[in-house]
């Protein structure tokens, strides 16, 4: 059975220490805000057995930063 309100995150930052984080509607990417910017993951066709039970994977694809 999949949890679908949580996610697991793969990539990004060694120092990102929140892996498993609630998942967005299906079809919308992961924005996590981090060290003053925010770190996106994105859906993929992935799914991770987990301490939380099988959760669906999603990947680091992109940092932005905040202006200032």
């Amino acid at each position: 059975m999949t949890d679908a309100t949580k996610a697991v995150l793969q990539g990004g930052p060694d120092d990102l220490t929140e892996r498993i984080v609630s998942a967005p509607e299906p079809g919308l990417d992961i924005k996590l805000p981090f060290r003053g910017g925010f770190e996106h993951f994105r859906a993929t066709t992935r799914q991770q057995e987990t301490s939380e039970g099988l959760l669906p994977v999603y990947e680091w694809w992109e940092r932005t930063e905040l202006p200032g």
